[in-house]
Parts: C-alpha cells; structure tokens; sequence
C-alpha cells in the first residue's frame, strides 16, 4: 500500500528536554490513523514535526514517497499537510466565513476578495453538519458569538477549505456533542474513500475503536507499538500507553470511617458537571484524567474564583457557600495554582509581600506588623527550601521554581484546614517537588484535608489515598486500593469506567 506518512526515528529536544526520541509513524493513502498515548508521551510533538511547526532534531519524514523538511506550517499546507490544533486558532472577533478561508480567500478577477463567492463556499462546508449544528453557525456569524462545540466545528472546517490530503485531527472531538460526532466519522469516512489519510488523536478509546482502521502507540517519547484495530482490545492497547504497572509504597491511607470535612454534592460550574466528593480529615484526594477535563476548573469553582451554577457545599456537616475567595479564606479553605504568572505573582513586589497577600485577605488588615509575620513567614518559606537573599528582594529576582515555593508558602502561612492545590509543581525541580510533597504528607498526617490536581500521573499515584478520574468534566470512576494504579487510572482517563 502507498505511505501517505513515513516517519523514521524522529528525535526532539528543546534546551535540555527531550520531548521526542524515537518518533515513528506509518500512514497508509486512505487510512484513518489513530495516534494514542497518555500526557506528555511525545505525540503532539511528533505531530507538529509532521505538520511543519516543529523542526526534528534528528530523523527523517517522508510524506507521499518524497523525504521532507518542512520551513514553516505554510510549507507543509503547500504539500497538503493539515493540523487540527487542539487549542483553538481561531480569531473571535472575525465572522465563520474570515476565519474559516484567512490567508486564502478567494478573489475577484481585479483581486479582490470574493465575498459572495466565500460566503457562499462557507455554507457549504456548514451544511456538512447539517442539523447537528444550530441556526447560529452561519457563515456571518461572528466566531465569539458560537457555542464551544460550533467554535470547534469551524475549526474543523477551516481545516478541510485547504483541501488537504493529509490531516492530524489533535482531539477534534473533544467539544462536541454526540450528534456532531456520528456526522463529523461519516464525514472523515468519505474523506477516506476520497483517498485521504487522517492521524486521529483522542483520549476517547471508543471513538478510536469507531473510526479507526489501525492504531501507534506512543510512550516517554518513544513508539511503542503499531496494530490494526482490528487485532486488538481497548484493555491490551491502554495496557501499551502505560507499560509496567506503577505501584508506589505510600504512607498508610486513611480509611474513610472518618466523618467528612468537606463533602461537594451535585456541584455544577464551568467545565465541569454533577460532581460529588467527600473529603476525611488527614485525606490526600487525588483528581485524575487528561488535562482539562475539569480537575483545574472544579478547585477554582471550590474556592470561589468561579462561580457553582448547581450543587451544595458542605464543611464539616454545615452547609457553607465560597462566592468568593475571601469567602473560602474564612472557612479555612486555601489554594495554590500550578499558573503562577497568571494567578500568583504580585508582580514589582517584595518577597514578603507576595508570602503575606493570603493573610492580608483572610486577616482583612491593610497592614501587618513585619516584625511579627517576618519569621513566621520566614520559616514557611524555609520548608519548602525556597532560595533567596533577603525578603526585602523583588520577587522577580528569584527563579521560576523558587516563586512558586513561594506562593505556596503563602497559603500555607494561612494554616488551612483545607488545601486545594492545582498542579502545583509545575516549574520547580525534582528536589522542590520532593520537599513539597513531603510536607503535604506531614499537613495530612495533621489532619488537613488535601485535594491534589496534578498533570503528572506519577505524583497523583504516589501522593494519594484515592483518586477521582475526570473525563468530559464529570467523574467517571474513583480509584483506591488494588485499582490505585497506572492501568485503572489510564484506562478510565481514556473512557473506560
């Protein structure tokens, strides 16, 4: 059969990480191709290698039978390459019709832009979705006026106006509802009999198992395996992304007979639906899956960053309402982001006054004495091993990984009965996360109640007593025990419950 796709030991580093090291891939003309394996496996690397965004380190790629070296994604649209970007590329501001031909609209004979002409090409692309889409999606709409799903939709659509023989389709599906999925697989299935190849990328295995014709399995960097669907199971192809069982020794877990510090029931928000946890004293609660799938959306919506449109909240028995932060603060709630620029850093202060902004706000004092917080200050900063000269220094003196010791000092000054904490190892070194996670260890053994979101499976399955996995926003299964493993947590983050 003819290769649409042949990448042979593609290799990708960026400073002192290596994202890619043996890159391979086989896509057959006509192929609906799926790409799987957990976060951080290498695939959406090697993809942007495939798609002309990335420059391989090493390797090489053929694409229709010619070797490649691809510029720019514009060099690689040229050979008729697409990408389907996961994060949405489109402009809000712009209508369906701008957004779906920018760069390509087609032209009068004075050159000109054709606007009938796009507008009428718009809709027919539109009309592909048929009723599965609502009367909103026109061609003049404008893109941030669109529900997440028809945003989507015109994202897949900008992709096929270039007429591509190649596509990466990166969770393509991942907003869209089930209608617009059947009509969205009957669309690729004609594509494919139109002899063009799609590498499917999903975290949904039964859609993997609907649509696709043969599966690359991806692992730290590296292909692990090739198979046709046919020839496998949804169990022995999550059985490849993990490789061998992660089964970590932990301190002893809690056994639930505790009565509950904090029970969510029902709760509805942003990203995320119908969630219910309980939470005992001395409990380290894991919130597993893919990312954002909700983990992050639930703790902000917890501490009132955000608001719940559904549900009740419950602290030791007591109903209890978090409309705000400050709100959450005086229950004794505390959280820490993994997104310091964004939700951290008072950014031109000292450091003394990025560690006391949490308990100015719980205290609601304009003003503390620095001689008596400075060394309370001090020595929450110095357990976590935070690195700086003196606290009157400018907190954009210290590295990434020493500011958001910082910050999580910050919280911890607070002495939180509760602590939410959202990926908060992202940006500090292996030592850091070592003392980080010892001391959230030694604020369970305390007593407090800890709900931990990380990205990274490994800290989830050697930090918690359970895990609660996410998938579309909702929980789909809880782990503990003997199910408290790489393989249960894989395979229901992947859809299987």
């Amino acid at each position: 059969m003819n290769m649409a796709i042949e990448a042979k030991s593609l290799t990708k580093t960026f400073g002192s990480v290596r994202a890619l090291t043996e890159g391979r891939l086989r896509v057959a003309e006509g192929e609906i191709h799926a790409l799987l394996g957990a976060n951080g496996c290498g695939k959406s690397t090697l993809s942007k290698i495939i798609a002309g965004t990335h420059a391989p380190s090493s390797g090489s790629l053929r694409i229709n039978g010619q070797e490649v070296s691809f510029a720019s994604p514009r060099a690689a649209e040229d050979a008729g390459v697409a990408l389907f970007y996961q994060e949405l590329s489109l402009i809000p501001q712009l209508s369906v019709e701008a957004n779906i031909f920018l760069g390509r609209e087609p032209r009068t004979a004075v050159g000109a832009i054709d606007r009938k002409a796009m507008r009428a090409m718009a809709q027919k692309l539109i009309d592909r979705f048929g009723e599965a889409v609502g009367p909103g999606l026109r061609p003049e709409a404008r893109v941030s006026d669109l529900q997440p799903g028809e945003r989507q939709i015109v994202e897949i659509l900008k992709v096929y106006a270039k007429n591509p023989r190649i596509v990466i389709m990166d969770e393509a599906t991942a907003a869209l509802d089930s209608r617009q999925v059947a009509v969205f697989f009957d669309f690729l299935r004609e594509k494919r009999g139109e002899g063009v190849s799609t590498v499917f990328i999903s975290h949904r295995l039964a859609e993997v198992f609907a649509i696709c014709d043969r599966i690359t399995v991806m692992r730290n960097g590296e292909t692990v395996a090739e198979m046709t669907v046919a020839d496998t199971t949804q169990e022995e192809v999550v059985r490849m992304m993990v490789g061998d069982i992660h089964r970590p020794q932990k301190r002893a877990a809690k056994t639930g007979t505790a009565t509950p510090i904090f029970e969510v029931r029902n709760i509805t928000g942003a990203r995320f639906h119908d969630v219910s946890l309980s939470l005992a004293p001395g409990e380290i609660l894991g919130l597993g899956g893919l990312q954002g799938q909700g983990q992050s959306a639930l703790l902000r919506g917890l501490f009132g960053i955000t608001p719940l449109t559904a549900g009740t909240l419950h602290l030791e028995g007591r109903a209890c309402r978090m409309r705000r932060p400050a709100q959450a603060m005086a229950e004794g709630l505390a959280y820490v982001s993994g997104d310091r620029v964004s939700d951290s850093v008072l950014q031109g202060r000292s450091i003394y006054e990025n560690l006391l902004a949490a308990l100015v706000m719980r205290e609601g004092k304009l003003w503390l004495s620095p001689r008596q917080m400075a060394p309370r200050l001090s020595a929450e900063a110095a357990s976590l091993k935070t690195k700086y000269a003196q606290l009157s220094d400018a907190i954009n003196t210290l590295s990434g990984g020493n500011q958001q010791k910082v910050f999580i000092a910050r919280w911890l000054a607070t002495q939180p009965r509760i602590l939410l904490l959202d990926d908060p190892t992202k940006g500090i070194d292996l030592g850091a996360k070592a003392d980080l996670f010892a001391l959230i260890r030694d604020l369970a053994d305390k007593g407090v109640g800890i709900i931990l979101y990380s990205s990274e499976e490994s800290e989830l399955l050697d930090n918690c007593d359970r895990i609660a996995v996410f998938n579309g926003g909702a929980v789909v299964t809880e782990l503990s025990g003997a199910t408290l493993d790489s393989f249960h947590l894989t395979r229901a983050a992947f859809g299987e419950s």
